[in-house]
């Protein structure tokens, strides 16, 4: 399953292959990683039939996880990724619009890996 995390902390793709280290070498993820929602949209340009899952980040410069994941949602729909938003501030307002726009998850920092691996195993 190929994941995409968009997230502008730089420290967030060791921790996230340091954290999946088993699934990655037994075949069962592999991980892109963009720095920024326009990344993150020139990604997808070229590998969106790769992308099974989003982890976004709502919180970056520039715009938004939110922003993101209404593009997203807009423009890939056959079959659409499933996106998972990741928030700093699990406040009611960014939880109701990110449901809203249609994420399929909203998960708080610091990720609880053991709970993550769980829901992605849903998926495959």
């Amino acid at each position: 399953m190929k994941i995409l995390v968009v997230d502008d902390e730089k420290d967030i793709q060791p921790l996230f292959e340091q954290r999946f280290r088993k699934e990655i070498k037994n075949g069962e993820v592999r991980f892109a990683f963009a720095h920024s929602g326009e990344e993150a949209l020139t990604y997808l340009v070229n590998n969106s039939h790769e992308v099974v899952l989003i982890l976004s980040d709502i919180n970056m410069p520039g715009m938004s996880g939110l922003d993101l994941l209404g593009r997203i949602k807009q423009k890939y729909n056959a079959p659409p990724p499933v996106v998972m938003m990741i928030t700093a501030y699990g406040d009611t307002e960014n939880y109701n619009r990110a449901m809203e726009l249609n994420a399929d998850d909203f998960l708080t920092k610091p990720v609880d890996f053991t709970e993550l691996k769980q829901k992605i195993k849903t998926l495959s």
